[in-house]
């Protein structure tokens, strides 16, 4: 609509400030009537704005609060020297064009239903819409407001950067896959830019992803997001995330080998670096000796327990859902792995196994055993969301039906005797 072109003298009639509630006021009921030129607006005049208002509708207004008829104001503006209606006048007056409030809110819906029908598709052409924890992470970020922040080109890139870095890192059993050689290097592949991970909304979008997809609590510090890409199987660095070792003994004849061997021998705990594990001499030739078998746990005081008592036997702690130097190492040897009877342990338990780990003291039978053994005053209820336990279907039903959860460190013990 053109502007409205006011003669200077009707404009300082009409715009005393006697006559600026109507006209503030009729701004403000366009807008959100998408400039609907009906029903009434009330407002309050004094004597010079009711003189005012007479003069334009013909017809003697008194002061106090009158009641204006849109159609009429309309009528009588463009019969008036204005020569247009109510709605290019008060644009004209009020100095800005009217908004349309219902408009702009179906505009903005139906921008958001293709935001969404596009994270769809995505997730669809990625083979990650079927994946559990999709449709939860699709409802945060609906929730979240992250996405409708941003433009439609910068939605479009965050979304394709966002889904082609989960179904990078997640592989079909929405496990951590091969991972990346490291988070600058997936950053690199996906956005072009060895920092296109490092924060902002394709970060958190990703993060809040792979906590849904590990079932973990959302990162909420530096820390807590290094180790949750770390635990999705993605380097942030080589040198910071770790897998314990205690009484690994590699058989090369190289020094690194030789210096495993010896820290062995002295009794000391070893954190073994992504870094370590890259590049240290020898590691070709393999972390154990042939047919050697490396039992893990779960927690590390139940490794501490372990190596406390003097076992020889080699013996990881994951320290909970494997960092990249735990995927690393569990690539590297064979191992068979124990955890807590609980549903995220469980759910930790199965992201190792699905890398090629086997249970160890880790089936139903074992956990039926386990729960005779706790008192019965002070049992712990089972708590988060219920798991599969593919390597015994039996498993998930009996912790359902007891409701028990049983921590490592309750069968300390029982490891134990398997390993002296």
């Amino acid at each position: 609509m053109p502007p409205a072109r006011i003669p200077p003298a009707l404009r300082d009639y009409l715009l005393a400030p006697s006559l600026r509630p109507l006209w503030s006021g009729l701004r403000d009921r366009l807008e959100r009537t998408g400039h609907a030129v009906r029903g009434s607006i009330a407002v309050p005049l004094d004597e010079d704005g009711a003189d005012r208002l007479s003069g334009l509708l013909g017809r003697a207004t008194p002061a106090g609060l009158a009641r204006v008829r849109l159609a009429d104001l309309d009528t009588s503006l463009r019969s008036s020297a204005a020569g247009c209606g109510l709605v290019a006048f008060v644009a004209e007056l009020t100095g800005a064009p009217l908004g349309n409030r219902p408009a702009e809110r179906a505009a903005a819906h139906a921008g958001r239903q293709r935001l969404w029908a596009q994270l769809d598709l995505l997730l669809a052409e990625h083979d990650l819409a079927a994946r559990d924890w999709a449709p939860r992470w699709a409802d945060w970020c609906r929730r979240s407001g992250l996405l409708t922040r941003l433009t439609a080109a910068q939605v479009a890139t965050t979304l394709s950067v966002t889904v082609q870095a989960l179904a990078r890192i997640l592989d079909d059993t929405g496990s951590p896959a091969d991972p990346p050689t490291g988070l600058a290097e997936l950053a690199s592949e996906i956005t072009g830019d060895a920092h296109g991970l490092d924060g902002g909304v394709p970060a958190a979008l990703v993060l809040r992803a792979l906590a849904f997809a590990l079932d973990t609590p959302p990162a909420t510090s530096a820390a807590e997001r290094r180790l949750l890409w770390q635990r999705a199987g993605v380097s942030t660095d080589e040198i910071s995330g770790t897998v314990i070792t205690w009484a690994l003994r590699p058989p090369g004849r190289d020094r690194w080998s030789a210096m495993m061997r010896e820290r062995a021998d002295l009794g000391l705990i070893t954190h073994l670096t992504v870094h370590e594990l890259r590049r240290a001499a020898g590691v070709g030739a393999g972390l154990t000796g042939p047919g050697e078998i490396v039992h893990a746990c779960e927690n590390p005081q139940v490794l501490q327990h372990l190596a406390a008592a003097g076992v020889t036997r080699p013996v990881a702690c994951l320290s909970g859902s494997p960092a990249a130097a735990g995927v690393a190492l569990l690539a590297r040897t064979t191992v068979l792995y124990h955890g807590d009877f609980d549903w995220p342990g469980i759910a930790i338990a199965r992201r190792v196994f699905d890398r090629g780990a086997r249970p160890w003291r880790f089936g139903c039978d074992d956990y039926v055993h386990a729960v005779g053994r706790l008192p019965v005053e002070g049992r712990l209820g089972l708590s988060g969301r219920t798991q599969a336990t593919p390597w015994d279907e039996a498993l998930g039903a009996a912790m359902t039906a007891a409701d028990v959860a049983v921590h490592e460190e309750a069968t300390v013990d029982l490891l134990l005797s398997d390993l002296r």
